[in-house]
């Protein structure tokens, strides 16, 4: 039997909307990726990955995004996008690796101001329409705030699923660490935009990447190890016109529904590739 996994990538409420609109365009092309047998969400892709495995169906998940009537209230960022990045930044030339890159980040979180951690579990709350874990391999990435360790989340880690996703959504410098019994996680992009690696085992592996960092080459070594281990992988990438709607501020939510639509459009352009890959 063919395993599939799909690996949902971060990009913040921009990339949520993207994401959702192209998984629809695709799928009312008839290239249903939800049937993957293994799905990894990691940040606003742990949002989607729980979407999409929920209650609710991608049309009405899509409506979600593009009807202001519908669409869930976000928090404005304590820090511009300029900034975190600016810090980020200074954390990448001081880190010795890896491990203490996602120290310093986690660090950087634990000391930022932000909103409390209860105003924004309670917009990841809004934004998830089902709250329990589906009966489905889905892994949602985090990073131990403290240890800078890597935590993958599924149904038999014992966590809720908001907290899982709000764990994998607290930027450090935009969002507070998230508590989890006796330790804070902060973002599992820390680790890796996309965490496509976690994948592994999957005869066919289609990511979405909504960010492309200057200078990182995280995705490229995973998809190489994939493709090592016997995964064919296809990444998918927003287009000019999905990155036009985006926009610079991928944390602004003016422009859910323009990425949205965008999305919707690109994966029904893009269908017939995917449908040769997928099978």
């Amino acid at each position: 039997m063919t395993r599939r996994g799909v690996v949902l990538g971060g990009g913040g409420v921009a990339g949520i909307a993207w994401e959702t609109g192209i998984l629809l365009g695709l799928s009312e092309a008839g290239v249903s990726l939800l049937a993957a047998e293994k799905i990894v969400g990691t940040s606003a892709g742990a949002t989607v990955a729980a979407q999409v495995t929920g209650p609710l169906s991608l049309p009405e998940l899509y409506r979600r995004q593009i009807d202001p009537a519908l669409q869930v209230p976000e928090l404005p960022a304590a820090l511009d996008p300029e900034a975190v990045m600016a810090l980020w930044g200074q954390a990448y030339e001081a880190a010795e690796g890896p491990e203490d890159l996602r120290r310093r980040l986690g660090a950087m979180a634990l000391a930022a101001p932000t909103v409390p951690e209860a105003e924004r579990r309670a917009v990841i709350e809004a934004r998830l329409p089902g709250h329990e874990w589906p009966e489905r391999d889905l892994a949602i990435v985090a990073v131990d705030a403290l240890s800078g360790g890597v935590r993958v989340f599924d149904r038999r880690s014992g966590v809720n699923l908001v907290d899982a996703v709000a764990a994998s959504c607290a930027v450090p410098g935009t969002w507070p660490p998230h508590t989890i019994g006796d330790r804070r996680y902060v973002d599992g992009g820390v680790r890796s935009g996309e965490n496509a690696d976690l994948a592994a085992g999957c005869d066919r592996v289609v990511v979405f990447q909504v960010m492309e960092l200057p200078g990182s080459t995280d995705l490229d070594e995973q998809v190489a190890l994939l493709r090592e281990r016997g995964s064919g992988v296809l990444v998918v990438r927003p287009d000019e016109a999905s990155k036009e709607a985006m926009g610079p501020n991928l944390l602004d939510p003016a422009v859910r529904a323009a990425s949205a639509e965008a999305g919707f459009e690109q994966g029904r352009r893009e269908a017939a590739a995917l449908a040769e890959f997928w099978g």
